[in-house]
């Protein structure tokens, strides 16, 4: 039962790290983004190869300066597990958006998989290396509607519901 429960914890592990991934890039929170990734960790994304804090200073200001957005959506996720390492393959779809509305540049959904060489280290597992591998990219510009009525909306700051809803039940709201 303990080697099936630690087979389970090292799955969910793994996964988490995925999901902060995705996460840090969509809040535009890039410490939890460095925190998937082990310190000499390599990074291959469409335009770019090399360490994980070269990959935070190109993402970064690409994202940081884009009105608008990202949603990375996960789906299928499979880890093949050989001890201390494992292979982790990610299915998911981008999003992205932004100004100007018609810029397809800005504006496009692609299906991606996140092919990720996963390492435990010190207990603690992240990413050692990963190929972020772009299967297909249509064109969205000129597609976004605007919002139907009023009602909550993200943001990449400190006004996004989940940051407040973390500061509240954290007790760190001013006031509290």
């Amino acid at each position: 039962m303990d080697a099936q429960r630690d087979e389970w914890s090292d799955r969910r592990q793994i996964h988490d790290v995925v999901l902060r991934y995705c996460r840090g890039i969509d809040r535009l929170d890039f410490t939890l983004v460095r925190s998937a990734y082990h310190p000499d960790a390599i990074d291959h994304h469409t335009g770019f190869d090399g360490s994980v804090d070269e990959y935070i200073a190109w993402v970064e200001p690409k994202l940081r300066a884009r009105r608008g957005g990202t949603m990375h959506i996960v789906a299928n996720h499979l880890v093949e597990l050989l001890g201390d390492t494992a292979i982790s393959e990610t299915y998911g779809t981008s999003v992205h958006w932004g100004e100007p509305a018609d810029d397809p540049r800005v504006n496009f959904t692609s299906g991606v998989r996140f092919v990720d060489h996963m390492a435990r280290r010190d207990g603690r597992w992240a990413i050692a290396e990963r190929w972020a591998v772009r299967e297909w990219t249509r064109s969205d510009a000129g597609r976004l509607k605007p919002k139907e009525a009023a009602g909550p909306s993200g943001s990449r700051d400190a006004d996004d519901p989940l940051l407040r809803l973390q500061r509240k039940l954290r007790g760190t709201e001013a006031g509290s």
